[in-house]
């Protein structure tokens, strides 16, 4: 049994537990985990009879290639999706049948409701994205080499750093310096921000020299074969205040004790709490506005969290990302990220660029 029809049989069981005989995974990225297809524009129906890829004809090879264990439903090209899952439902024993809430949209969920009344259509909310939370061995291999990629990227761009440069032309050569490493492409537009712009937690990269600055903040990560890394850094780049050091120092011991404090059993919230109460602690509670950190993976935001709503016990196999900030208007900002694997004794940090504040010199 391939990985994927694994995971598909213990979503299984999660659909039966919810008195359900089936789901339609209509999110994209649930469907490449539950399968192994790259494309887009198909849905999955896992049921207790059978399961059967919703397609089109661009993809015929490719689900082949990818998932040749999974039987097919290529939808003519005179039909819409929606109009060839209908067909696909409608011949399937699969009541009651649920959708993904969190993906189908209302429009289409009231189209299948219209012309499925015999299915008994609920909604379901994070089924697959629950499976999600925890790597196999697979994924975090691929986390790994993410990670890698992406601080290979980021040692080029410190070695040729100039006053002259702006934030986008930096943010672009990250980007492409990460394809060279191997990445398909980065996890997200990378936040490039100079000075006061610092302080804007996902600022969008200017035409704005970097030279006239002391500090320069950067997010970024590469991708590899879907799986993506999240790292932020702080480099300096003119000289180092007792401010700027004072904040650096509160926003590091922040995030050590933080990462410290992973271990199977803790909560999100307890996580989030270590990193918050240090920073209260130093009177810049008001400047750090938003949750420590989050899981990644196929996506670069998703379960669990490590924040003050999420009670979620952390296991061994998650993957978040440890990233405390503080922003003053005005001035700038600071804020230090890795990715942090859960291990059955505590934690790994799979991240591994330098950060301290001796080693962001660049001026």
């Amino acid at each position: 049994m391939t990985r994927f029809a694994q995971r598909r049989a213990r979503l299984m069981k999660l659909i039966k537990q919810a008195g359900a005989a089936g789901l339609l995974i209509t999110n994209e990225k649930n469907v490449t985990y539950l399968t192994g297809f790259t494309g887009d524009s198909s849905y999955l129906l896992l049921s207790r009879r059978e399961s059967r890829m919703i397609s089109d004809f661009r993809y015929v090879e490719q689900l082949q290639e990818e998932c040749p264990d999974l039987p097919t439903h290529i939808r003519p090209r005179t039909k819409l999706l929606r109009d060839a899952t209908i067909d696909v439902l409608g011949s399937a024993k699969t009541a009651p049948l649920l959708v993904e809430g969190d993906s189908l949209t209302i429009a289409d969920y009231t189209y299948f409701a219209q012309h499925l009344p015999q299915q008994s259509l609920g909604v379901s909310r994070g089924l697959v994205e629950t499976l999600r939370q925890v790597k196999d061995a697979g994924e975090i291999e691929e986390l790994r080499r993410a990670a890698r990629q992406a601080e290979k990227a980021f040692a080029v761009l410190r070695a040729t750093l100039r006053p002259n440069r702006t934030e986008k032309e930096l943010a672009d050569e990250l980007e492409f310096q990460m394809r060279l490493q191997g990445a398909e492409c980065s996890s997200f537009p990378p936040i490039v921000a100079a000075g006061p712009r610092a302080a804007l937690p996902h600022a969008r990269p200017t035409l704005e020299p970097i030279g006239k600055h002391d500090l320069l903040l950067v997010d970024w990560g590469a991708s590899s074969r879907g799986y993506k890394s999240d790292l932020t850094r702080v480099l300096v780049t003119g000289k180092i205040s007792p401010k700027l050091e004072r904040l650096y120092g509160v926003v590091l011991r922040a995030q050590e004790q933080a990462i410290a404090a992973i271990r199977p059993g803790k909560t999100g919230r307890a996580i989030d709490e270590v990193a918050r109460g240090i920073i209260a602690d130093a009177g810049f509670g008001k400047y750090f506005g938003h949750g420590l950190g989050h899981g990644v993976g196929l996506d670069i935001h998703e379960l669990p969290r490590l924040s003050v709503v999420d009670e979620t016990p952390l296991e061994p196999g998650m993957v978040v990302t440890v990233e405390p900030g503080i922003y003053l208007p005005g001035w700038g900002g600071i804020r230090i990220e890795d990715d942090v694997l859960v291990t059955r004794q505590g934690h790994e940090v799979l991240t591994n660029c330098p950060k301290e504040l001796s080693e962001m010199v660049v001026a």
